[in-house]
């Protein structure tokens, strides 16, 4: 008799079985934390959302506001960084490169400080919010221009000599040739990328946005409900990128961009 709990190799379980399996796992992780909190006597209590649904719904908002305005500003500075990272001129290229660097290799908490504190004040910027976008979307460029210039790197120069060969201008080139494989590849990672500014938006509550994780704070600060507003925060920004992360899976399968060429 097959075991229900198994596949072979390279084979995709079937709605049912998939469905039963992640009940059971969900069911493991739930009953792990539910013992965890009996052992330390602690009694959840989430009466605090009815009371305060207002906030936590502007919370909520406030954060995908935040999410795709990061989103849009980040492609914006992410594709120039990209391209610049392959330029000529010597100069452009070491400085994208050293953005990139820097970038990925400081913590955004540091940069939110450094940023808002120092180079906002000393630039005029007193909008926490704008100021918020702005940071994460300085943060989150520097992995946009790395999707894209390993998207761009990866490729075939093969077909690029192609469009040159049957007289594609380098317009046609970009347009029927670099365009589609480009989104192909870069569209599953941006998705993903998504979901991480949502959860990295968090952070700038250190800077009193009122987004959802600020929200919780004062909230927890008014209820003294510490436990129950934090796990009902990690349930909130689940909510949130679940589904930014299965359309992103979704993207992989439908475009299969590891297999484009």
């Amino acid at each position: 008799m097959p075991n229900p709990f198994t596949v072979r190799p390279g084979e995709r379980p079937g709605p049912i079985k998939a469905a039963v399996s992640y009940l059971i796992v969900v069911a493991l992780i739930i009953g792990f934390f539910w013992v965890s909190l009996l052992q330390v006597g602690v009694a959840l209590d989430f009466s605090f959302v009815a009371q305060y649904r207002v906030r936590i719904l502007d919370g909520l908002v406030l954060t995908l506001e935040i999410a795709l305005g990061s989103l849009v500003t980040s492609l914006a500075i992410g594709l120039p960084v990209a391209v610049g990272q392959g330029s000529r001129i010597l100069p452009v290229r070491y400085l994208c490169d050293v953005y990139v660097k820097l970038m990925r290799g400081t913590p955004l908490l540091a940069q939110i400080y450094l940023f808002f504190y120092i180079v906002g004040t000393a630039w005029g910027v007193e909008n926490r919010l704008a100021a918020g976008i702005i940071i994460l979307s300085i943060f989150s460029g520097a992995y946009i221009a790395e999707i894209v210039r390993g998207s761009l790197n990866s490729l075939d120069a093969g077909q690029l000599e192609a469009a040159r060969a049957v007289g594609f201008t380098r317009r046609q080139t970009l347009r029927y040739v670099v365009a589609p494989q480009l989104v192909s590849r870069t569209l599953p990672a941006l998705t993903g990328q998504l979901a991480s500014m949502v959860k990295d938006s968090s952070l700038l509550s250190v800077i009193a946005v009122i987004e959802l994780t600020q929200t919780m704070q004062e909230i927890s600060s008014a209820t003294f409900n510490l436990f129950g507003t934090y796990l009902f925060l990690a349930g909130a920004y689940l909510v949130l990128t679940l589904p930014i992360m299965f359309v992103s899976r979704y993207f992989e399968r439908r475009l299969d961009y590891a297999h484009a060429d």
